[in-house]
């Protein structure tokens, strides 16, 4: 099976291709390196004429940044996957798209499961929402994966207030489940290897690292990792970004288990690789960035 991999710099598209070149699967990378201004029209030349399978590794998993660009966000959750799909439609091609937790609005008292509706509260989950429908509408042979929180962001943000003398702010009323990257290439390479022995099993699943915590709960643990100062304090409140979260995102995974026997991990221990997928990705922008 031919599979080509959509993916930009982020260490998602780096850390998935190194595991799908590890199988016998044909791989091809497809970098695009700002989703937002992709040229929609030049997918037929892009896409290699035997690709069987898509990937689309740009993994949006961050409401504020997608508060801040709501047109970018809107071209890159929405029309570039569904131009993708209908590529695939007309020629016969599966596609393999993520989500996220964010299509929900945290109202529910209990777990979500893949078959809830969403009720999106966030520009993320609203086009990530829009997206999922489309791709049930236009294309039969398709994977949607929902995933949990980004663990990479939440590092990042106690990563950017060791800077400050200032407390950093976490709500302990939101609750989730983080997952990592290495954790989330390990479930997308294991869905791909049983589609290229045959599997016909198409629809929405989901996916997030094992034991739910609050955001506030989730910094300390961040907070104890080695190289992070232990003057870092962070403190029970809800800052202005907290307004996107919804308070419960909990995913419930057993479909994915069910359907190909993949199991949770721990998203706590991926939290020092996640550390050092971080800083090695730091030095890769630096060098990256053209000096003065």
């Amino acid at each position: 099976m031919h599979v080509l991999v959509v993916h930009d710099y982020g260490p998602l598209g780096k850390v998935l291709l190194e595991r799908l070149r590890e199988t016998s699967l044909h791989v091809s990378p497809l970098l695009v390196s700002n989703p937002a201004s992709a040229n929609l029209s030049a997918l037929e030349s892009w896409i290699p004429e035997d690709t069987d399978l898509i990937v689309n590794a740009l993994w949006l998993a961050d409401p504020e940044a997608a508060e801040l660009d709501p047109e970018g966000t809107h071209r890159a959750a929405f029309s570039l996957p569904v131009a993708i799909a209908e590529y695939a439609r007309d020629r016969g091609v599966a596609l393999f798209q993520l989500s996220s937790c964010y299509v929900f609005d945290g109202r529910k008292q209990s777990g979500y499961i893949a078959s809830n509706p969403g009720q999106p509260v966030n520009e993320l989950g609203n086009w990530q929402w829009e997206c999922e429908q489309a791709l049930r509408t236009l294309l039969p042979r398709h994977i949607i994966l929902r995933t949990g929180w980004s663990l990479s962001r939440f590092i990042r943000k106690v990563q950017a207030s060791t800077a400050s003398t200032d407390a950093l702010a976490l709500p302990g009323r939101c609750v989730g489940q983080p997952v990592s990257v290495r954790d989330l290439a390990r479930v997308m390479t294991a869905v791909i290897q049983q589609l290229d022995c045959g599997a016909e099993v198409w629809g929405t699943f989901q996916y997030a690292g094992a034991e739910e915590i609050s955001l506030y709960e989730l910094g300390l643990a961040i907070a104890g990792l080695p190289g992070i100062p232990e003057s870092l304090h962070v403190v029970d409140n809800t800052p202005a970004w907290g307004a996107l979260e919804p308070p419960n995102t909990t995913l419930i995974c057993t479909k994915i288990r069910n359907t190909f026997g993949i199991k949770q991990f721990p998203w706590r221990s991926g939290l020092v690789d996640e550390l050092a997928i971080l800083r090695s990705e730091a030095k890769q922008v630096e060098a990256r960035t053209p000096t003065a």
